[in-house]
């Protein structure tokens, strides 16, 4: 691979005393899919709080793409900015709104007042959001309100608002859970599909799911890696079956 598209470097954060993360460094790739694993409190959350800005590590560097940009002194919008998106395990879409409005709001246009008033519907944001509700499995459900959607598709919707932002790094917290079994197999694919154009991480706890995905596996321990590789490899790591799998 290249020069790493996002490098935690031996970043730490305390709670009240409590150590979240500690002296954590990995490394994620361009067009790498990578699952991210472990026990209650390893950390995971407070990763990626750090690397969006909502947490400022006490020691460390976030280095993000080419220029070597630390993220560590610029704000969440502007990380955002940078490329970033970050889907919660909750999904935040406007309910009353259409497929089509929540997907349009979320497209990289000219935020500005002026623009955002005299806005008139195009063919080329037709084209964009047609594209992305076919990405997503909702081409068939764009006039549909949004708050009647399934929980697995109210997901996806999110998913979908985060790539119009044409993310370059998709983080993604526990997309599985709640779903039906089918809604979890799209899920899959969809996030190895996004994959293919952009790096994607997912935080997950369903071991299923993960094998899924297919892809390297980073298992964090209080707030460190404590193992990383193929989801056998991790598995097989007994310091992993003590700490996580034997639970």
């Amino acid at each position: 691979m290249n020069e790493a598209l996002l490098e935690v470097n031996n970043i730490s954060v305390s709670f009240d005393g409590f150590k979240a993360i500690n002296k954590l460094s990995f490394s994620i790739f361009e067009g790498e899919l990578r699952a991210v694993i472990g026990p209650n409190g390893a950390g995971k959350t407070t990763f990626m709080d750090i690397v969006t800005g909502k947490t400022r590590p006490d020691a460390g560097e976030v280095i993000w793409g080419e220029k070597n940009f630390s993220l560590l002194n610029r704000s969440e919008s502007q990380i955002a900015q940078l490329g970033i998106g970050r889907k919660f395990q909750k999904p935040t879409v406007f309910e009353e709104q259409s497929v089509y409005d929540n997907l349009l709001l979320a497209l990289e246009n000219d935020r500005q007042p002026l623009s955002v008033l005299f806005y008139r519907r195009n063919q080329s944001d037709d084209a964009k959001i047609e594209e992305i509700a076919a990405e997503i499995g909702l081409a068939d459900r764009l006039e549909r309100r949004a708050g009647d959607l399934s929980h697995g598709q109210k997901q996806w919707l999110e998913i979908g608002m985060l790539l119009a932002q044409e993310p370059r790094l998709l983080l993604v917290d526990e997309p599985a859970a709640g779903m039906t079994l089918e809604e979890r197999d799209k899920t899959v694919a969809l996030l190895r599909r996004a994959a293919k154009t952009r790096a994607v991480v997912v935080v997950e706890h369903d071991m299923d799911f993960v094998r899924k995905l297919d892809c390297r596996v980073t298992v964090l321990h209080e707030g460190s890696v404590l193992a990383e590789g193929s989801l056998d490899h991790v598995t097989e790591n007994q310091d992993v079956i003590d700490v996580y799998l034997g639970r």
